[in-house]
């Protein structure tokens, strides 16, 4: 049997402000995932297959609320999700180049 660190992987907060982190890792449902915030790290359980490179929730989200990463608003929420989610361009939408100005 695998020991948890073995089974562990890793995501990272790049601001503190961000309410997403980036999978540093494909990361599998029901996976444990240790989320790298600056010096300290919290621990979340995957809730579906996340690929590496995208974003998992690092709290729970509302729908139309502002996705943060790298300490700006990328996007908002079509419908809310659980930490631990899957946040892509599938739940998610971004009004900032469809604004006209």
């Amino acid at each position: 049997m695998k020991s948890l660190a073995a089974k562990q992987k890793s995501a990272l907060v790049i601001n503190s402000k961000d309410n997403v982190a980036v999978a540093l890792t494909d990361l599998i449902k029901e996976d444990i995932c240790s989320v790298r915030i600056g010096e300290n790290a919290i621990i979340i359980e995957v809730l579906e297959d996340i690929p590496f490179g995208h974003k998992i929730a690092v709290k729970d989200l509302a729908a139309d609320e502002e996705v943060l990463k790298y300490g700006e608003e990328i996007g908002r929420m079509h419908a809310p999700i659980k930490k631990g989610g899957w946040v892509h361009n599938h739940n998610m939408f971004c009004e900032r180049g469809k604004k006209s100005g």
